[in-house]
């Protein structure tokens, strides 16, 4: 399944039909609460188990292996350690979390296995799984990274591995592998726990023959390892351990088939069958290794003696062979056996093996029977078994067309369009349906008023196929090329039908194949034109053909094929489609001809499917004009054709096409792939999920949080106006919107109820939508949010916000508990089933305060119960329960993104003008537009009222998301809590600090709001763990001592030499016998993922473990920088009292920040950690771009972010300068960068790294303002001494940043001035230095400096003279610093002994008058200069006064002690701030 983004939330709509589960394998975790089965469609089913009982609840499926399940094996021999392994016939291999159902880690590997062992080597810190299949090795692989450790080879008779067991011999250190060939060969190898990758090839230690071909399993005794059970589908046998001779033999029962057995005891074998069922055997005596008469010749009286078999009654024939599995384990003391199947019929059955003791098997023995005592299942269920048991039944995405409860015409194909957001269905009987597609969900899933409508929403039919519709086409969504309103559909009626959607009319019928449709493609963009037109369709007789829409004929006729076809490739620029059959043939086509170009088998077919692949990946990955020149084919077969043909153009054509070929991929490779942005997904995608071609479709709705969020952004009020406007142009000429569900733009369905909704489809929507496709998202995304809230929403635990959700915003209360999936690497995909809610809700009692009084259709619940019937209380109940507390129950990676995406939605919507979703308010939205628009002349009383009330409607709509975002980000975990709820299931902290700068600005507010909450309830000894948990994984930078062997940064610049120097990737902590090593920098995935998002988050007790490979080492290493960033920025300097007292609201909280002692793990003696993740940070701002860490990645974005929130907690471990030019080199361009930071969304990369650094460059300056100052006087200072070598020292100034990032450095000093002017004052001269530095020198020419830079003339110190074109400025330190602007010099003054309060040049510009408040002293100055101006100027004191003292209160506002204003060239007045003034004269 494809999922644009990470950040998605499915709900499976699953039907009243189980899916089907043809079981394959069976696996019952340690602990006994999970079962899982694997089946033959690829799906695993997870089952919760109750230990005692061993009854089980279906509770959700993994989707994601493209064929059988084969095996399943746990992944640790921890018991609380939740994951399992399974391997499908495909080469797959998966890691799942059986907790949270995710995929954690997926492999494709060129092996199919057949079994997995998992067994624990001495020396090995966890468990090693040991493989065997259709290969000749033994694989011995890492459960968790699914890499190979190493391998078991074979030196004599090497043949494929059909059975193997690991053994730990008594008294031995080393483990033993026995293995047993397809040929009848044992194996032995000895293991001393040593092994890796890079050891010799392990080679058997012995061998025998033996006389057993196609053994099925080999198990050796574990009770005193002498005796071993071989295992073929004819018979069973016994042998001793030690030279490997048969002791006993039983063949199978007739019409039967062995499948399995194992040891009961060392007297006692269970065999299983293929037809279900379970036989346990008495060994006779010389079988027993204890026995006397061990390996004595066997006697006719003693043979294996069968006393029990363990059976279903009735049991009716079982159309595969079922997957057994014994299962040995411990519960309270005591050793339980189970024997556990899955059959054909999804049927889960459970034995409890029975312990029969020595006396009464003596008496088994006596008494004659027929057959042996049968013994039924302890436990039978089912899927089927399960839906079935539910009352009201699963609801699917079209049960309004069903009558009652029972299945109605099974849906087989569907499709989504989503411009018009509608659902295109086919079904059995050879109808289509289209009906909206958030309607039809909202009225499936969600209480309100649709609930009382008739044939609502309205639908439309298509007849047209005689039977079952198999597949269905959109061509415009592939490819605009296509007539938007064209649909196809392939039926078993062996027609492909041509639909016009807006028309509801069958255009045409294709009837050129002879068997019936399974497939519809697009042929790629870059075909002749003839072949763009048409589309392709696959059918069962083995036929290909390509039908032209808009010719309505068939071009191309491809039926020679003698096996089915199973891919379809296309050679667009050698006009070829490549036809691949399942026998592993090819078929080449000429398209535009017909003909059959060759077939290829083998090794040659293989080739050319593979390089059809490459051709089409270099398409996809160059961009326009390189992508088809590179998609043409290889540059070599043209030239070699040219030579054969003797023609010298194609010869140098072919060899120009392949130099330019060359060139192209040359600078492919060195793009920086972090700037290209993603693609947006659509808000909502539905998609039909089979597990099997026999079942009708569910479906799963993909809420795509990221896109959702970019149209409801879109829709604020830039592009509100714009819609205004159309809107008003539209109705000027009498046009009348239709939404995208058929109504009126006023909300009332069109006309009479279907058939209006019909014409406005036919009609206007269908060209309105081609009009502005932006305005016809609008409607459907807010349909798409209302529902993705309602769904989300935490009901139940606030009963007065769930009112305000109803009444004001729109929010509908969901009928049933909702099925959510989770979506994991690689698209993988858990979801949960629909069983399992109620029956875990069962039993629960639902309190007063987890449901308010109220059902939803009001009154009293007690009046109301007795009239409802029963399931629907029930269902109503556990809803209740569902949405307040159990949602929250289901995993982290659950609760993490249903918060996310709830927060992050609640404060986009909240930044929107009344955006609600009560039809009424959306109503007076819209007429209060038109209202603005009309209301030009004076407003009415009315008006004036109407607009009042408009604003208050407004201010409670913004204030009911505000309360919901407040809720799910800050009350849920003590709201659950209070609930009664135990097992509330926290939002990961790793997940939160990946998304910390999330590519989209309302995902990332949400995350570190989130984040910020989570730390802060943690609490300081949380955070502490936390701290501790994570410090391993801080890379350390700066070199450690000894470390020679690591590598240097390629890229460093000798500038950060210092940073990146001799340093490993892997602190010391985390280094030991990790390989290979990791690279010297934190690296995240390459950027084209943007760290894609495949989180693998485990869960507080997943720390311990070791990471299992490079890549989630790195993973490890991002995060770990970021979260002890985040915990050191926000808490690192708060004093513990106040962590605890302050809540964490939403993120403005950087001023209360800087404030005292207590440091969590960031103390004195912690300072090592501070000093690591500083370094961190720095390097990741000061590092080049490379291919590991583009220019702007997140990571990069939120190192940069945490340097500005903890500046004051990095300051002492910090290179300030180098910190601070980091950050301006970022920000140079932010003038370019400007227009799509203000108004378009999402930000493109470089804008936003910009966006970060210019706010951590005012969280520096405010957090260190005389820090920030210094510094950037000092570069200052050094740029200019520079500037008066430049030529000597052969520097171009004009690159280096202090000159690029000039307005940048202005809008830091500005933003000081206005909001700390007196430490300002105190820094007076460097900050002129530094503003002189970056106004133009042009400028003050022909303007006055408080015209160029107003802010600084707010300081009475600092006086600019136009006429003589000198700058004074009056220093702390009772220095005046004169600037000459004319000959770039500056010279310095002692004026006063203390400082200087005031200073101002007469108008002529001969004076420069001084005061200081606190030496009571006004001192004339005059510059005197040489000759014609030559040689050094002079400035002397001319006169001098003492004036009256100031009152001491008033010297406590320094900004308005005093001013000096000249009334004439001779005279200067002193004003006070307490209005008195004092005249003076030179």
């Amino acid at each position: 399944m494809s999922v644009a983004t990470s950040l998605s939330v499915p709900v499976v709509l699953w039907g009243k039909t189980a899916p089907t589960h043809c079981i394959s394998c069976i696996l019952l975790s340690r602990d006994q609460r999970t079962l899982a089965t694997g089946c033959y469609d690829g799906q695993i089913c997870l089952w919760q188990v109750d230990p005692d009982t061993l009854k089980m609840t279906p509770r959700c499926l993994l989707v994601g292996h493209t064929g059988p399940v084969l095996c399943l094996s746990k992944a640790s021999i921890m018991s609380d350690n939740n994951f399992i392994v399974s391997s499908s016939e495909t080469g797959e291999m998966c890691t799942w979390d059986l907790v949270d159902g995710k995929c954690c880690e997926v492999v494709k590997l060129p092996y199919v296995h057949t079994n997995i062992q998992a067994y624990h080597l001495s020396g090995q810190d966890d468990v090693r799984l040991f493989c065997n299949g259709y290969y000749a090795e033994v694989l011995v692989m890492d459960p968790f990274s699914l890499e190979i450790v190493f391998t078991l080879s074979s030196r004599v008779n090497p043949d494929w591995i059909c059975a193997l067991h690991i053994l730990r011999p008594a008294k031995r250190k080393e483990d033993v592998v026995l293995a047993l060939t397809t040929t009848g060969t044992v194996k032995v190898w000895t293991l001393t726990g040593q092994e890796n990758k890079a050891s010799e090839p392990l080679f058997e230690n012995e061998s025998k023959q033996i006389r057993c071909l196609n053994a099925l399993s080999m198990t050796c005794c574990a009770y005193n390892q002498r005796t071993v059970l071989v295992l073929c589908s004819k018979f069973w046998q016994i042998y001793d351990a030690g030279d490997f001779s048969v002791l006993c033999s039983v063949i199978s029962p007739r019409g039967e088939r062995w499948l399995g057995g194992d040891f009961l005891a060392t007297d006692r074998v269970i065999v299983w069958s293929d037809e279900g069922k379970g036989y346990l055997y008495k060994l006779p005596a010389n079988s027993v290794a204890d026995n006397r008469d061990f390996h004595t010749r066997s006697v006719e009286t003693d043979n294996p003696f069968l006393y029990c078999v363990l059976s279903v009654p009735g049991d009716k024939p079982l159309s595969c062979p079922p997957a057994m599995r014994f299962h040995l384990v411990s519960r309270g003391g005591r050793f339980l056996k189970y024997l556990l199947r899955g059959d054909s019929e999804g049927q889960v059955l459970a034995w409890a093996v029975p312990d029969v003791s020595g006396s009464q098997l003596a008496q088994l023995r006596q008494e004659e029977f027929a057959r042996p005592p049968g013994m039924p299942p302890m436990v039978t269920t089912s899927l089927t078994k399960a839906w079935a048991d539910m009352k009201p039944p699963p609801v699917g995405i079209l049960d309004q067309l069903d009558s009652g409860d029972l299945p109605g015409v099974k849906l087989t194909a569907s499709i989504y369009l989503s411009q018009q957001n509608r659902l295109v269905v086919g079904r059995e009987d050879g109808s289509i349906i289209i009906v909206p597609a958030t309607q039809t969900v909202l009225l499936q899933l969600l209480h309100g008023r649709h609930q009382q409508y008739d044939d609502w929403p309205p639908h439309q039919l298509l007849p047209g196929h005689a039977g079952r519709v198999n597949c269905l086409l959109y061509p415009h969504h592939h490819h605009p090329r296509y007539e938007r309103s064209h649909l196809v559909s392939g039926g078993v009626d062996f027609a492909v039908c041509l639909w016009d959607l807006y028309a509801g009319t069958l255009l045409h019928k294709f009837c050129v194949h002879a068997g019936e449709i399974t497939q519809l493609l697009v042929p790629p963009p870059n075909c002749t034109p003839r072949i763009q037109t048409c589309v392709c369709s696959v059918a069962s007789d083995h036929s290909v053909t390509l039908l032209s829409l808009t010719q309505r004929r068939c071009y191309v006729l491809a039926s020679r094929h003698l096996f089915p076809v199973v891919s379809i490739k296309w050679r667009p620029l050698d006009d070829f489609m490549v036809v691949g059959c399942s026998d592993g043939t090819v078929y080449v086509w000429q398209m535009e001809t017909g003909h059959l170009d060759r077939v290829l088998h083998g090794i040659g077919a293989e080739e050319v499917l593979f390089a059809c692949d490459e051709t089409a990946a270099a398409g996809a990955s160059g961009g326009g004009a390189a992508a088809g020149e590179v998609g043409l084919a290889n540059p070599a077969v043209h030239f070699f054709r040219g030579l054969r043909h003797r023609n010298l153009s194609a010869i140098r054509h072919a060899t120009q096409r392949g130099l330019h070929q060359l060139q192209q991929l040359h600078q492919g490779a060195h793009q920086d792939p972090g700037d290209v942005p993603r693609p947006r997904g659509l808000p909502l995608d539905v998609q039909g999920l089979r597990t099997n071609p026999r079942d009708p479709e569910a479906h799963v709705l993909c809420f795509d949080i990221e896109a959702l969020i970019g149209i409801l952004a879109k829709m604020k009020e830039g592009a509100e106006n714009v819609q205004t406007k159309l809107q008003a142009k539209a109705e000027s000429v009498g046009f009348r919107p239709v939404n995208m569900d058929g109504r009126d733009a006023a909300g009332s369905p069109g006309g009479s109820g279907g058939s209006g909704a019909r014409s406005g489809i036919g009609g206007t929507a269908g060209r309105w939508n081609s009009v502005s496709a932006e305005s016809a998202m609008a409607s459907p995304s807010m349909e798409v949010a209302q529902l993705l809230l309602s769904l989300l929403h935490a009901w139940g635990m606030d009963p007065d916000l769930d009112r305000v959700c109803e009444t004001k915003l729109g929010l509908l209360r969901p009928m049933l508990p909702v099925s959510f999936g989770v979506v994991s690497k690689g698209g993988y995909m858990s979801l949960l089933l629909p069983t399992w809610l109620p029956q875990a809700l069962t039993g629960e009692t639902v309190t007063t305060e987890t449901a308010p009084a109220t059902l939803a259709t009001g009154g009293t619940p007690g009046g109301l119960e007795k009239d409802l019937p029963p399931e629907l209380v029930r269902m109503e109940r556990s809803t209740r329960l569902f949405t307040a507390r159990a949602h929250w129950e289901l995993s982290t990676t659950l609760t993490s993104t249903h918060l996310l995406a709830v927060v992050a939605l609640a404060n986009t919507l909240m930044a929107m003008s009344n955006a609600s979703f009560v039809p009424e308010q959306e109503r007076s939205r819209k007429l209060h537009r038109q209202a603005t628009r009309s209301s030009l002349g004076w407003a009415s009383k009315a008006e004036q009222d109407s607009e009042e009330l408009w604003t208050a409607q407004q201010a409670q709509i913004k204030q009911g998301w505000s309360l919901l975002a407040t809720l799910h980000c800050v009350l849920l975990p003590d709201k659950v809590a209070a609930a009664g709820s135990r097992t509330f299931k926290r939002p990961q902290v790793e997940m939160l600090a990946r998304r910390w700068q999330h590519h989209c600005l309302e995902v990332r507010e949400a995350a570190q709001a989130l984040l910020l909450a989570e730390l802060g309830r943690l609490g300081p000894r949380g955070r502490k763990a936390l701290v501790d948990a994570w410090a391993p994984y801080v890379p350390a930078y700066g070199t450690a001592p000894g470390d020679t062997h690591a590598p240097q940064t390629a890229g460093t610049t000798t500038s950060q030499a210092n940073s990146t120097g001799a340093s490993n990737l892997l602190s010391p902590a985390s280094a030991e016998n990790m390989e290979p090593p990791a690279p010297s920098q934190p690296q995240p995935q390459p950027a084209g993922e943007d760290e894609d998002e495949e989180e693998e988050e485990y869960t507080e007790e997943a720390w311990a473990r070791k990471p299992w490979s490079t890549a989630e080492l790195r993973r490890k290493q991002t995060t770990a920088v970021v979260l002890l960033g985040v915990i050191g920025a926000e808490f690192g300097q708060d004093a513990a009292a106040e962590a605890s007292a302050a809540p964490v609201h939403l993120p403005t909280r950087e001023q209360q920040r800087r404030k005292s002692s207590v440091v969590e793990g960031f103390g004195l003696g912690h300072n090592s950690l501070a000093r690591r993740t500083s370094l961190a940070l720095t390097h990741l701002l000061l590092a080049e771009p490379s291919p590991q860490l583009p220019a702007h990645t997140q990571l990069r974005r939120a190192a940069i972010d945490l340097l500005g929130r903890g500046f004051t907690v990095w300051e002492p471990h910090l290179d300030v300068t180098k910190v601070l030019l980091g950050l301006l080199e970022l920000c140079c361009h932010a003038d370019k960068l400007v227009p799509s930071m203000t108004y378009g969304l999402p930000l493109s990369p470089a804008a936003d790294s910009c966006r970060t650094a210019r706010h951590a460059l005012t969280l520096i300056a405010t957090a260190r303002p005389a820090a920030f100052i210094t510094t950037m006087a000092r570069e200052v200072a050094r740029y200019n001494t520079l500037q008066q070598n430049s030529q000597a020292l052969n520097v171009n100034l004009h690159s280096s940043v202090l000159h690029r990032a000039k307005p940048e450095i202005l809008r830091g000093v500005e933003l000081l001035i206005d909001k700390m002017q007196s430490e300002m004052s105190d820094l007076l001269i460097e900050v002129v230095d530094i503003v002189l530095h970056c106004v133009d020198p042009g400028h003050l020419k022909q303007q006055r400096l408080n015209e160029v830079f107003p802010a600084v003339c707010r300081f009475q110190q600092v006086s600019h003279c136009p006429h003589t074109r000198r700058i004074a400025v009056g220093a702390r330190s009772g220095q005046v610093a004169i600037y000459e602007l004319r000959s770039n010099r500056c010279q310095t003054v002692s004026a006063h002994s203390s400082s200087v309060t005031a200073c101002a040049f007469s108008p002529d510009g001969k004076f420069l008058a001084t005061y200081s408040c606190q030496e009571n002293r006004l001192s004339f100055w005059q510059t005197s200069t040489g000759m014609f101006g030559l040689g050094n100027s002079q400035t002397r004191c001319v006169k001098s006064y003492s004036t009256a003292p100031i009152p001491d209160m008033s010297r406590l506002n320094p900004a308005r002690l005093a001013r000096l204003v000249w009334i004439n060239n001779r005279t200067v007045a002193l004003m006070l701030a307490d209005g008195s003034e004092t005249r003076f004269n030179v």
